[in-house]
């Protein structure tokens, strides 16, 4: 008879209540969307993400309008109402697992735990990634967002390419509030194109942090994931302000966030690593209408329809941009 007790198993290394919070941790800090500053993680959004319903209403006022009026002895003030408005943020329910043979290698190192967290960590990285790509393929679907999108790809020659000029013109779709952008994410083949037009400057800006591309003094994120036509070389930017993307890490009394599970009836015997993601990952000003959702957390194609979101706040306060372009 074999003698089991030496053998080591996910159950041996990972406590739930131990490795949940530390795995959330690791995606925060390295997440690139994060470091940039587009995606902001609030103790508020945490807090709303951990509320009963699926979508969450946020009130808010409109901003003031209307023309100051001249003083006069004889005359009264007009009063114009305040109004308000609403914002809308959808829950993300997603859950993985993974079996034992595919994390065996990585717990025979020195720090199990550690390795493991880094690889679930990874994963959900990119999983949030292709969330918010789909999240912003419907936000600009939505008839409500058609003044935040500049598109040269229709135009002929050097006037349909991406180039410092036609960034800037891009850049100047938020008028005065253009200052507030700091990022764009695109796609590896116009990152390529932008760096053989010696377009990306690679800064370092710590003596420990890797080197950072810019475009245009804009933070660049890089991403397949992006839309990019390869035959028709029309290529898509995505610019970002700090806090665009709002961030709540969640939790449901009834979902378990992590849990590892003995499979009894293999032939061998397996552990399983489960892992449950409750988030918001909302963009500002946009609201989540729920038109189109099936079940009870939406699909990465429900929130590819423009008709689940709405913009609720004036232009220039979304502080998201769509280019589109073409590339030689």
């Amino acid at each position: 008879m074999n003698d089991n007790s030496q053998i080591t198993r996910l159950g041996d290394v990972i406590v739930p209540s131990t490795f949940t919070p530390y795995f959330i941790q690791k995606t925060m800090e390295t997440s690139v969307l994060m470091q940039s500053g587009i995606v902001v993680n609030t103790p508020q959004f945490n807090e709303l993400s951990r509320g009963p319903s699926e979508t969450i209403n946020m009130p808010f006022w409109d901003d003031l309008i209307g023309e100051s009026e001249t003083i006069a002895d004889d005359t009264y003030l007009t009063p114009e109402r305040i109004s308000a408005n609403e914002d809308v943020a959808v829950k993300h329910g997603r859950a993985k697992s993974w079996g034992a043979n595919g994390l065996s290698a990585q717990m025979s190192g020195a720090d199990p735990i550690g390795a493991i967290g880094n690889l679930v960590a990874e994963y959900w990285q990119r999983e949030f990634q292709k969330m918010l790509l789909a999240t912003l393929e419907g936000v600009f679907a939505s008839s409500t967002m058609s003044d935040k999108v500049y598109d040269i790809s229709t135009l002929t020659g050097e006037n349909s390419l991406i180039c410092g000029s036609s960034f800037i013109d891009a850049v100047q779709v938020m008028g005065d509030a253009k200052e507030n952008l700091s990022g764009v994410m695109i796609n590896s083949a116009v990152e390529a194109y932008l760096a053989k037009k010696q377009l990306i400057e690679y800064v370092q800006e710590s003596e420990q942090s890797p080197r950072v591309a810019k475009f245009m003094n804009k933070r660049v994120i890089v991403s397949d994931s992006v839309p990019m036509d390869t035959a028709k070389k029309i290529g898509v930017a995505y610019l970002f302000g700090n806090g665009a993307i709002a961030m709540g890490n969640g939790s449901h009394k009834r979902i378990q966030e992590t849990e590892v599970v003995r499979e009894g009836l293999s032939s061998s015997g397996e552990d399983i690593l489960v892992t449950r993601r409750v988030i918001i990952l909302h963009p500002r000003g946009i609201k989540w209408t729920d038109e189109h959702k099936e079940g009870t957390f939406p699909t990465n194609e429900e929130m590819k329809n423009g008709e689940n979101w709405e913009r609720v706040y004036e232009p220039k306060a979304i502080r998201i941009v769509k280019f589109v372009f073409k590339i030689k």
